[in-house]
C-alpha cells in the first residue's frame, strides 16, 4: 500500500512540476534555425523578431542560417531536436513543398512540428511587360486563352513558388502559356522588363519597385483580397473565387514541445508583431503581418501541403522540369 501511495505521489509531483518548468522557461539561450540564405525574406523576419523575442523572454535568441538542400537539412534537424523549446525554426512557404521536390526529407510538414505562429503572408502579383498591350486582368486572361502556348511566362525556377503559382493560375483560369524557368528571380525579371517574356507571378515586394517605375504593369494580386499598396489592382479570386497563392513565414518547434511553452512563445511572437516598428518594417516590404494561434497555423500548413503537393504530383514537377 505504501509503495502504491509513493507511486501516486511521484506522479502528482511530476504533473505539478511540468507547469512550473514551463513557467520558468526559458533558462538558457534559444536557437532559431533559418533554412534560407542571409538577406532573404525568412532571414529578415527571423532577425527582426528574434532579438525582440529575446528581450521579452530574457534569454538570447541565436539565429543560425543553414541552407543545405534547400533548407531540408535544417528542417530535418529541428524535427529531430529535443522538444524542449530551445530549438525553433523560422520557415518560408517552400517548407510545405520541399517534401514533394527534394530527396532525403525526413519530416512531415504537419506532423513533425508544433506550430507556434504565422508571422507574415506575402502576396504575389501578376506582372506583365507593358508591351503586351493589355490594361486589365480580364483582358490578359482573354489574350492568354487566345495565344495559348505562344505566350511565354517567366518563373524563378522549376520548383519555386512563382512556378507553382503559375500552375495554379493555369488550372484555375484555363490559360496555357509556356513556362520559361530561370535560375532565380533576378534574371527572370530582367527578361520580363526587356520583353523576352510576357508575364510573371512575382513576390509583391520584389515586383513593386518595377511597377512604380512603370517598367511592369500589375494586373492582379494572388492574395485572397486586395492589398493596401496596390488598392486599384484586383485579387485573382474576385474573378475566380477560391484562388489564393501567397508567400508566408512562420515559426515552429519540434513536435511534442509542451503546450505551455508553445503558448508562451506564441504570446511572445504576438507581442513582437504588435510593435509599430516591426509592423511598419514588414509592411514596407509588401508583407501583411499575420499572427495566428498554433491551431490556425497548423490548419494553414495542412492546406498548403495538400494544395501544392497535389499540383506537384499531378504535373510531375521536379526541380529541373
Amino acid at each position: 500500500m505504501g509503495a502504491r501511495f509513493a507511486a501516486i505521489g511521484s506522479l502528482l509531483s511530476l504533473a505539478l512540476a511540468m507547469p512550473v518548468a514551463a513557467q520558468e522557461y526559458p533558462v538558457k539561450p534559444i536557437r532559431m534555425m533559418v533554412p534560407n540564405t542571409a538577406g532573404g525574406v525568412t532571414d529578415i523576419a527571423a532577425r527582426l523578431i528574434g532579438p525582440r523575442m529575446a528581450e521579452i523572454l530574457g534569454q538570447p535568441m541565436v539565429i543560425e542560417n543553414r541552407i543545405a538542400a534547400g533548407g531540408v537539412v535544417a528542417a530535418n534537424n529541428v524535427a529531430q531536436a529535443a522538444p524542449d523549446g530551445y530549438t525553433l525554426i523560422t520557415v518560408f512557404d517552400s517548407f510545405a513543398t520541399n517534401p514533394f521536390l527534394f530527396q532525403g526529407v525526413a519530416y512531415d510538414a504537419v506532423k513533425s512540428f508544433a506550430p507556434i505562429s504565422l508571422v507574415i503572408k506575402g502576396p504575389q502579383v501578376l506582372a506583365v511587360n507593358p508591351g503586351v498591350g493589355v490594361k486589365s486582368f480580364k483582358e490578359f486572361i482573354e489574350l492568354a486563352r487566345k495565344q495559348g502556348t505562344a505566350m511565354s511566362f517567366a518563373t524563378a525556377g522549376a520548383g519555386t513558388s512563382s512556378r507553382l503559382s503559375l500552375e495554379l493560375l493555369k488550372i484555375t483560369t484555363g490559360i496555357n502559356p509556356t513556362a520559361v524557368h530561370y535560375k532565380g528571380g533576378a534574371p527572370a525579371i530582367t527578361d520580363l522588363i526587356g520583353g523576352q517574356v510576357a508575364a510573371m507571378v512575382v513576390a509583391l515586394n520584389i515586383g513593386m519597385p518595377y511597377v512604380k517605375a512603370g517598367k511592369l504593369m500589375a494586373l492582379a494580386v494572388t492574395s485572397n483580397r486586395r492589398v493596401a499598396t496596390l488598392p486599384g489592382v484586383p485579387a485573382v479570386n474576385e474573378s475566380f473565387p477560391g484562388f489564393e497563392a501567397q508567400s508566408w513565414v512562420g515559426v515552429l518547434a519540434p513536435a511534442g514541445t509542451p503546450r505551455p511553452i508553445i503558448d508562451k512563445l506564441n504570446a511572445t511572437v504576438h507581442r513582437v508583431l504588435a510593435m509599430p516598428e516591426v509592423r511598419e518594417r514588414f509592411e514596407s516590404q509588401g508583407s501583411v503581418v499575420t499572427p495566428s494561434t498554433p491551431e490556425e497555423f497548423r490548419d494553414w500548413l495542412r492546406i498548403e501541403t495538400d494544395k501544392w503537393g497535389r499540383i506537384i504530383r499531378d504535373l510531375k514537377i521536379t526541380l529541373d522540369s
